[in-house]
């Protein structure tokens, strides 16, 4: 089945974020309560909720996206290529304009979104971010009613797990064993607050993010058993 799709129909993306304050102070009274509340159970008493905020990026309801990468191919002729493009700055112009791309360039019924996780994290952090915003969803992210073989989406880490729905692999432990250059060569998501809050480098994100989005889509050719993207082939725009 996955030698049957067009490589010119997906959309690969890759997303980072961050909590959506800068400290856990910054925080109103109920938030500071709700936050508490929401991560009880994953701090238990090993850690306050002020100590356990740095977190708070994982979940849509407190952070915010600081960066969505898109992926394409392009083919013309025997000439391939991948091409990158990154959406940053204010959170609702990102999503605004993303959203942009998928309903002027992706928006057809034979168009799919691909994402490592992202059926668990990527697209519905991105559609709570949307709804947040106020900001309509996309038919490719608007899921109410669909059956599940309706869903326009690719989930590499759904691929790789062959039905074990228990299995969870990192994308990058997955890069490493399929022999896939390591996108992780400079930061990890565990320093994406730090970079964006202290360091005010979101260079450095874009950078990584795209990355990322490069590595999802050389998971998908080492799947259908193809040749891996070379340096030269891989443009951002």
């Amino acid at each position: 089945m996955l030698h049957k799709l067009n490589l010119e129909h997906i959309l690969f993306l890759d997303i980072e974020t961050v909590p959506e304050h800068k400290d856990f102070e910054d925080l109103s009274e109920e938030m500071k309560y709700l936050w508490a509340d929401k991560t009880k159970y994953q701090r238990k008493e090993e850690f306050s909720p002020e100590a356990f905020y740095d977190r708070a990026g994982i979940w849509a309801e407190f952070g915010k996206i600081v960066c969505i990468s898109v992926g394409y191919f392009n083919f013309r002729g025997e000439s391939r290529s991948f091409r990158t493009k990154s959406f940053y700055g204010e959170e609702k112009q990102l999503l605004i304009d993303f959203k942009n791309i998928i309903e002027t360039h992706f928006n057809t019924p034979h168009h799919l979104l691909c994402a490592h996780n992202g059926k668990e994290f990527d697209f519905p952090y991105i559609a709570r971010r949307m709804i947040i915003h106020n900001i309509t969803l996309p038919h490719k992210l608007n899921l109410f009613g669909k059956k599940p073989w309706e869903v326009p989406h690719l989930d590499t880490l759904d691929l790789w797990k062959f039905g074990d729905y228990k299995h969870y692999t990192s994308l990058k432990l997955l890069t490493n064993i399929l022999g896939i250059p390591s996108p992780k060569d400079d930061i990890d998501g565990s320093q994406v607050r730090q970079v964006f809050y202290e360091e005010e480098d979101i260079d450095r994100i874009i950078i990584y993010c795209e990355k990322d989005t490069v590595a999802v889509a050389q998971i998908l050719l080492r799947l259908r058993q193809e040749e891996l993207l070379q340096e030269e082939e891989v443009i951002s725009v």
